[in-house]
């Protein structure tokens, strides 16, 4: 079946956050990592037959989720995941600060590579905890990880937990096996345990592949807990779906009282459904296709602005549908910039100091996950806009 991701989905006016959050109808949203098509009708359909039950209470969740789930990262991803080590939650954030919570006492250290994704510094804030962060080099519009740096942060006795974005947000880094092998040896050698936001695993661009980290060896698994989700691939984060997984049955247990102290152990009947039929070959073949979608959106995106705008360069996409771009060129601040694009060419991105005061400075993200005529129109926008400011 061939899926129609040129379809334009009114989506302004439902109480969308990405859509309407700005009252002016004429912005156009590309902010906020929420993708502008319709999910794959395949989990439509389950939701469909599900509703029709018309009772909607306290859900279980049954064997079949599970099994779905470990189908697909074995068939995907050949990681084999260990029914017994599952927790579902409600979403990976409250899956982030319920482990820091488990893991942390009031004061630790929290390590992060910066830029990174945003509500990594509110879980930490919130446990009372501390960042520390290990700044990505970025050279030739490419990060990577500043070796000397890492290591000696986590030789840091009151570094606890390493926060690690498997693919990279904002950076767009799909972590190669051998860079986690090293991270995760490092990790060891200094009694570090590893947390993985691994959301954004089904996006890689043609020529990368994504490793799961606890997949490398089982004593990563054992010092892991890695946080996975269908709700970025499939479009489907407000039916809040998410699972845990956690090898050692000690941290697991204490993950478990954690997602119940913070109470974020009740999960969505829908999302339950939404996950079996997400991880089914319709689902992969819809999947697919919209991957083929997203990276020809981002060659789009990036050959427009490298042509318009050569000082602005764009960062090297390996993953994700979040475009980085350095716009220190233009001796304004990620904000002026920012501002600038929502009241005068009318486009909404997300400042780059969100992701890092200081590693986000002068940089802007730009989210590819919509029809390309809208973010050609976007892209469009930002270069007379950038151009004119």
């Amino acid at each position: 079946m061939k899926y129609d991701f040129d379809k334009p989905v009114q989506r302004r006016g439902t109480n969308c956050v990405k859509w309407d959050e700005m009252p002016s109808s004429d912005v156009i949203p590309l902010w906020v990592a929420d993708m502008d098509f319709e999910t794959t009708p395949c989990i439509q359909q389950a939701l469909m037959e599900r509703m029709q039950h018309g009772c909607f209470g306290y859900t279980l969740v049954p064997e079949s989720f599970y099994n779905a789930t470990i189908q697909w990262f074995q068939h995907r991803h050949q990681w084999t995941i260990d029914r017994k080590s599952f927790i579902y939650t409600s979403g990976v954030v409250p899956a982030i600060s319920a482990i820091i919570k488990a893991l942390t006492t009031a004061g630790d250290k929290v390590l992060v590579q910066t830029p990174v994704y945003n509500c990594f510094f509110s879980s930490i804030r919130n446990n009372d905890c501390v960042l520390e962060e290990n700044p990505l080099k970025n050279e030739d519009n490419h990060y990577s990880i500043n070796w000397e740096d890492f290591e000696a942060k986590c030789a840091d006795p009151a570094v606890k937990v390493f926060l690690l974005c498997n693919p990279h947000n904002p950076a767009g880094r799909v972590w190669t096996r051998q860079e986690l092998e090293k991270m995760g040896n490092i990790c060891l050698q200094h009694g570090v345990f590893v947390i993985s936001d691994e959301i954004h695993c089904e996006f890689t661009m043609p020529g990368h592949t994504y490793t799961p980290f606890a997949s490398i060896s089982e004593a990563f698994a054992r010092n892991s807990a890695v946080c996975i989700s269908p709700s970025k691939a499939f479009n489907i984060a407000g039916l809040q779906i998410a699972n845990i997984i956690v090898k050692d049955e000690e941290v697991r247990k204490r993950v478990d009282k954690a997602i119940n102290i913070n109470e974020v152990c009740d999960v969505n009947p829908f999302g339950v459904i939404a996950l079996q039929a997400a991880y089914s070959s319709e689902g992969e073949e819809w999947l697919n296709q919209l991957c083929h979608y997203i990276s020809d959106n981002y060659q789009m995106a990036r050959q427009m602005l490298t042509e318009a705008l050569p000082q602005c360069p764009v960062t090297t996409l390996e993953g994700t549908y979040l475009m980085w771009v350095d716009i220190r060129a233009t001796g304004k601040t990620s904000r002026q910039v920012t501002d600038h694009l929502l009241r005068k060419a009318k486009v909404y991105v997300n400042c780059g100091t969100m992701y890092g005061d200081s590693a986000g400075e002068g940089f802007i993200r730009i989210n590819l996950a919509t029809r390309r005529s809208l973010l050609r129109e976007g892209i469009q926008r930002i270069i007379s806009g950038i151009s004119n400011n």
